[in-house]
């Protein structure tokens, strides 16, 4: 199925699903609140795409990495600020070179590209590029073979560029307050001073396109799912994604709950246990930490759509062949819907639980475009009125808006339907719908 030969109406992918959480925390404010949102002129609790976008994306990347899942033995990417540092332990590791010389020449490199780095007068930072840069895993590797089998040249560069950076900000440093009246010139800026007045030295051009094809999507498959922007190299190839996904929301009016905790002290405790309390006169009765933790609990809608064209596009641009494409193609087709049926955010994970709950129903069909039916519950779902479960609610509301939809479009397919729940599979054979049994069988 190459770009030119999907069929009219299998462009996209759309999944939809409903699922009910308890007692969770999913993702949060800077405040350590749940997120909301006013839809339907009631408030909703919100998961925001953000995070389950990420939850996605990092459990098909350690599956992979794995050996697990359709995607096994693949490339994949790695977002991070640490890319100095990754390329700076691959040349120490691969090439034998001295940690003294290593960072810096790749910090340098790095720099020589584009790249901005932290403040170099604060450790913590120093090394770490300002934005996080999606790139294939492996790329530090390739930047430090390169770097290794043109030693001798990138070293020289290297030293000069950070001979002249260092002159640059110790000039920038300099007090320039107007001189008094009557005073003496002041004499001429010294040789250092004048040779930190050029510029900095430009990377070698073998150099910088090594690196650029270094840190390039190539063969990383969720590079090309999720896409990627790196404003600060110009040069540098971004990726359009192939995955558009929504924000999570409640089908129905919510409230958060404000838990209060108390955790006990252990030491505490054992004394009190054996009448040892009078050892320190200071002890009392409370509970060694307290406070609030905000919870939240309802039924969400979210949505996802994969542009099957768009993702055979970034892999040809990637580099490889129509084959490898589409070989690569319908593989990641089936990892994304796995990811989107059992990843989850893993905030509160330990506390709540909440990353073992699986989805009361998920319909996926295929369209020329994507379709959002987050319209369906813009009327929130009432369960006190309507006297039935939030979930059953929404699944006969969500399958009667894809029923009616369908018979008003003809570039868009039936469907196929996958529940976890035992009471919805009764509800399904109720309306006469025939579910699937997998994730794998989502898939067209």
């Amino acid at each position: 199925m190459s770009d030119t030969t999907i069929p009219s109406g299998h462009q996209f992918l759309s999944l939809h699903l409903l699922e009910t959480l308890v007692a969770a925390l999913p993702v949060r404010d800077e405040n350590g609140a749940p997120k909301s949102i006013v839809y339907g002129g009631v408030e909703r609790h919100m998961i925001t795409s953000q995070a389950r976008r990420r939850a996605e994306r990092v459990y098909s990347r350690d599956r992979a990495n794995a050996g697990k899942g359709s995607l096994a033995g693949q490339t994949m990417g790695t977002r991070t600020r640490e890319w100095a540092l990754t390329t700076a332990r691959a040349l120490e590791a691969r090439h034998a070179w001295p940690a003294d010389q290593a960072l810096p020449t790749a910090r340098a490199v790095l720099q020589g590209i584009g790249l901005k780095f932290g403040d170099p007068a604060k450790p913590t930072v120093a090394n770490l590029t300002k934005v996080l840069l999606f790139a294939p895993a492996d790329a530090g590797d390739h930047i430090a073979d390169h770097l290794h089998a043109e030693r001798d040249t990138i070293t020289e560069w290297a030293q000069h560029y950070n001979t002249v950076q260092a002159q640059l900000a110790a000039l920038a440093k300099k007090p320039k307050g107007r001189r008094p009246a009557g005073a003496q010139d002041e004499p001429a800026a010294s040789a250092d001073e004048a040779d930190a007045t050029t510029k900095l030295p430009v990377l070698p051009k073998m150099t910088r396109n090594a690196v650029l094809t270094a840190l390039a999507p190539r063969d990383a498959i969720d590079i090309a799912l999720y896409g990627r922007f790196l404003a600060e190299i110009a040069d540098s190839p971004n990726v359009d994604g192939a995955i558009q996904s929504s924000h999570a929301f409640t089908v129905h009016q919510a409230e958060h709950t404000d838990d209060f905790y108390a955790a006990a002290d252990d030491a505490k405790l054992h004394r009190k246990s054996n009448a040892l309390d009078f050892l320190d006169a200071t002890d009392d009765a409370g509970a060694g930490m307290t406070g609030y933790q905000s919870l939240i609990s309802g039924t969400f809608y979210r949505h996802a759509a994969l542009d099957r064209r768009k993702l055979r596009t970034n892999l040809r641009a990637a580099g490889m062949t129509e084959q490898e494409a589409e070989s690569a193609a319908t593989a990641a087709e089936a990892e994304f819907v796995s990811a989107f049926v059992n990843a989850f955010p893993q905030a509160k994970k330990n506390s709540t639980a909440s990353t073992g709950a699986l989805p009361a129903l998920v319909l996926a069909f295929d369209g020329d475009r994507p379709f959002n039916y987050a319209a369906a519950f813009q009327k929130p779902i009432d369960e006190i009125a309507d006297s039935a479960p939030a979930g059953e609610l929404a699944v006969r509301r969500l399958l009667a808006h894809h029923d009616f939809v369908c018979r008003r479009r003809d570039d868009i397919t039936a469907g196929r339907i996958l529940t976890y729940e035992a009471a919805i599979h009764t509800v399904l054979q109720e309306l006469g719908i025939k579910d699937v049994s997998s994730a794998e069988e989502l898939t067209a």
